[in-house]
């Protein structure tokens, strides 16, 4: 990638190994089209393999040398039905 000021460019070989992940790069001229095919990206891993995203979470994070919050659970809020 080629980055000058906010402007990027991707070669085709670049564009096609990001599109290997799920990422759609090939009309991104500037730092915010990634971001926001990046972002697209991860809502739709969350949806559809929320497994993987964590994968991919925790490999970025061990590679950082940061841990990762603990996993979250729904909890029933006061106002929601009980069951008995």
């Amino acid at each position: 990638m080629i980055r000058r000021g906010d402007a990027v460019r991707l070669t085709r070989g670049e564009v096609e190994e990001f599109r290997q992940v799920g990422l759609d790069l090939a009309d991104a001229k500037c730092q915010n089209d990634i971001e926001q095919e990046v972002t697209r990206w991860a809502h739709t891993l969350a949806d559809e393999r929320f497994d993987l995203l964590e994968k991919i979470a925790s490999a970025m994070a061990k590679a950082r040398g940061v841990k990762l919050p603990p996993r979250l659970t729904v909890v029933p809020s006061a106002d929601s039905p009980q069951r008995s």
